[in-house]
C-alpha cells in the first residue's frame, strides 16, 4: 500500500533528498506501512531507505540519514489513519449494549483496538487481536497498554465476555511481559461473577506480573435501565462496595510492602458507594488511571483547595446552582460549604437520570432533558453546569439536547465550567 505526500515541509530533511507533495511511501527500510504506527516506529530511526513511487509512476529508493527522533517533515494522506478495529465481544457489562435506540451514531460505535490503546489510552481486551496483529504489538514495542482484564480466570472470562478467545488473556500477558512492554490493567465488577474470590485471584495473578502489570483499577459495573435480552446483573450497594474496599485495602497493604507500590486502585465511584472518604493524594501515586475515573475527584478537591487558598478576590454576590450525579452530590456539597467564596449562595441539586435510569449516578452522563426537566423551577442567578456532561465539542448532551435548547429552557443564565476545582471556584467568584 502505498501512501500519498500531501505536503513537504520546505527546507526539511525529506525536502533536502528530493520527496515532494504527490510522491508516495511504499516501503520503509524494507518494510511496508500499515498505518500511523508503523510510520511513526519506522521513522524513529537514523538512517532510513524509503521507497517511493513518484507522481509520474517511477519507483525509487531514496536514502535519508537524520536524528534518530527528528521528524520528516511529510504531512500524507488519510490512508495512515487508524480507522478503529470493531470489538466482537458481548461483555454481559457492556454499556454500549445497554443504550437506548435512535441515538446518534457514534454512540454506538464499539471499537477494541491496541493502537488507540497506545496513542490515548483506550482500554483494550485483546480478544479481538488477531496473532498477525499481537506481533505487531510486540515488534513495535506498544507500551504502556491499557487492557480491561476483568478477570483472569478463563472460564469466568469466556462466560462475561461471550468470546472464546477471552481465556488466553495470561498466556497474552506473559508475552507482553516477556517481551519487556508495561500495562495498566481495568477490572469492571460486577456483584455475584468477578469480585470476592474471583477478585483475589484476579489480583495476585496481575500483582505477580509488576513491574510489566503497573496497576490495576476497580471499576463498578454501570447499568441503565436499557437491559432487555441481556444477562441479570445488579449494580453495587453499600455493603458490596465496602467489600470490594476490603480487598483493595490489603492488597495495597501487602503490595506496598513488597514491591512499592498499592498498585490496586479502587475508581471513585466504587469509593462514593461504599460510603467512604477519599484516599489521600500520595495513595493515588501519581494517577496512572486517572482517565479510567481514579483519583479525578481527589485531584478535583485538592484544586479547589489551591484556588480557595490563593484567591483572594471577592465574589460577585448571587445565587448559584449546581446540578451534578446524584453520587457527587453530598460530596460536592461538602466541598462547597468547605472552599466556596464567601458572599455566593450555592445550592447543590442532584439531577436523577431519568434518561438512563437511576442506577446510573455519574455526572458525565447527565442529559439535557433531565437538566430541563428537573431545573424548570431553578430560579438563582446562574446555573454552573459540568463540561463533562458534553461531548468533545461541547455543543451537544448524549440525549442529542443542545446546549442552547437547554440555556433556552432555563430562567438562570447557565455557565459550563471546565471539570477542574481551579475552574469551579473561579466560576463561583463570578468576576469573569
Amino acid at each position: 500500500m502505498a501512501h500519498l505526500i500531501e505536503a513537504v515541509q520546505p527546507h526539511g530533511v525529506a525536502y533536502r533528498r528530493g520527496l515532494r507533495a504527490g510522491d508516495a511511501i511504499i516501503a520503509i527500510n524494507g518494510e511496508p506501512i500499515l498505518d500511523e504506527i508503523d510510520y511513526q516506529a519506522l521513522t524513529n530511526r537514523a538512517k532510513l531507505d524509503i521507497l517511493v513511487r513518484r507522481a509520474d509512476g517511477r519507483e525509487e529508493n531514496v536514502r535519508i540519514i537524520k536524528a534518530r527522533e527528528a521528524g520528516m517533515g511529510l504531512r500524507l494522506a488519510d490512508s495512515l489513519a487508524c480507522r478503529p478495529y470493531p470489538c466482537k465481544n458481548k461483555c454481559v457489562f457492556c454499556f454500549i449494549d445497554q443504550m437506548p435506540p435512535g441515538m446518534r451514531e457514534t454512540l454506538y460505535v464499539k471499537d477494541d483496538d491496541w493502537r488507540l490503546s497506545l496513542m490515548m489510552g483506550n482500554y483494550i481486551t485483546l480478544t479481538n487481536v488477531n496473532e498477525q496483529e499481537f506481533q505487531r504489538i510486540i515488534k513495535r514495542k506498544a507500551s504502556p497498554l491499557y487492557i480491561s482484564v476483568h478477570t483472569t480466570d478463563p472460564d469466568l472470562r469466556v462466560r462475561m465476555m461471550k468470546n472464546p478467545n477471552a481465556r488466553f488473556i495470561m498466556d497474552r500477558l506473559r508475552a507482553l511481559a516477556d517481551a519487556g512492554l508495561h500495562f495498566h490493567c481495568q477490572i469492571v465488577l460486577c456483584p455475584g461473577y468477578n469480585d470476592g474470590d474471583a477478585l483475589r485471584k484476579t489480583l495476585t495473578d496481575l500483582s505477580d506480573m509488576y513491574p510489566a502489570a503497573q496497576s490495576a483499577a476497580l471499576v463498578p459495573v454501570g447499568l441503565t435501565k436499557f437491559r432487555e435480552g441481556l444477562e441479570p446483573l445488579k449494580p453495587f450497594d453499600r455493603e458490596g462496595a465496602k467489600a470490594v474496599m476490603d480487598i483493595a485495602r490489603t492488597f495495597q497493604e501487602k503490595l506496598l510492602r513488597e514491591i512499592g507500590t498499592r498498585f490496586v486502585f479502587p475508581a471513585d465511584e466504587m469509593v462514593l458507594i461504599a460510603g467512604e472518604e477519599l484516599p489521600a493524594e500520595e495513595e493515588y501515586e501519581g494517577y496512572p488511571q486517572i482517565e479510567n475515573g481514579v483519583g479525578l475527584l481527589r485531584k478535583f478537591e485538592n484544586g479547589l483547595y489551591a484556588a480557595a487558598k490563593e484567591n483572594q478576590e471577592a465574589a460577585v454576590p448571587r445565587r448559584v446552582r449546581i446540578p451534578c450525579g446524584t453520587s457527587i452530590a453530598p460530596v460536592m456539597r461538602g466541598w462547597v460549604e468547605a472552599y466556596g467564596p464567601k458572599g455566593v449562595s450555592v445550592a447543590v441539586q442532584p439531577i436523577r437520570n431519568t434518561f438512563f435510569g437511576e442506577t446510573v449516578t455519574v455526572t458525565g452522563l447527565i442529559t439535557g432533558g433531565d437538566l430541563i426537566s428537573q431545573l424548570k423551577d431553578a430560579d438563582e442567578d446562574e446555573i454552573l453546569l459540568c463540561g463533562n456532561t458534553l461531548r468533545e465539542q461541547g455543543d451537544r448532551f448524549l440525549d442529542d439536547v443542545t446546549l442552547e435548547e437547554v440555556k433556552a429552557a432555563l430562567k438562570p443564565r447557565v455557565t459550563v465550567v471546565p471539570n477542574t476545582g481551579a475552574d469551579l471556584f473561579r466560576a463561583l467568584l463570578g468576576n469573569e
